[in-house]
């Protein structure tokens, strides 16, 4: 019985011990879950980012169009209605987003028929972004900000005010 018990000490304890930093760590920090945007850092691909931010607009009673994977003029979702709808991209990377993904949109918006336009992604952005989604009127949702993603999208859909380049 001794050996027994000692081999099975000798396989319990390693696990404990590798499993103890993390529950520490939790414990520590007050986070025994990941945030949105640690989940989105850490686990997500590109599509389920997407269909994490489609979700996100679903349960706040938008109705949400996934655009086809190719040939979506820069917008992988359509959120909301008529005349206020939001051409949307979803960028989950592990560097900061640059000015292209607000241009994409940008031109895409009118092609899917949309008067607002918003980039969405799980890092932040770079300052040319920022100063080109202020000259269009582009909202930004950065990863620190996805926590509140959902109260974004309602105010953006319910916008009476046309986007900075719209007439």
């Amino acid at each position: 019985m001794g050996t027994a018990w000692s081999l099975a000490a000798g396989a319990v304890v390693p696990l404990v011990l590798a499993a103890t930093p993390r529950f520490l760590a939790g414990a520590f920090h007050g986070a025994s879950t990941p945030s949105v945007r640690e989940q989105a850092d850490a686990e997500m691909t590109g599509l389920e980012f997407e269909d994490h931010v489609a979700h996100v607009a679903r349960t706040c009673g938008l109705p949400v169009i996934m655009t086809p994977l190719t040939g979506d003029w820069g917008v992988d979702l359509i959120v909301g209605r008529r005349p206020n709808r939001i051409a949307v991209q979803c960028k989950r990377l592990s560097r900061p987003v640059g000015a292209s993904a607000v241009q994409e949109v940008v031109a895409g918006a009118p092609m899917q028929d949309c008067a607002r336009t918003m980039v969405v992604t799980n890092n932040e952005f770079t300052p040319a972004a920022r100063k080109l989604a202020e000259l269009h009127g582009c909202e930004l949702v950065g990863g620190s900000d996805l926590p509140r993603l959902k109260s974004i999208l309602r105010r953006v859909a319910a916008s009476e005010e046309p986007a900075a380049d719209q007439p």
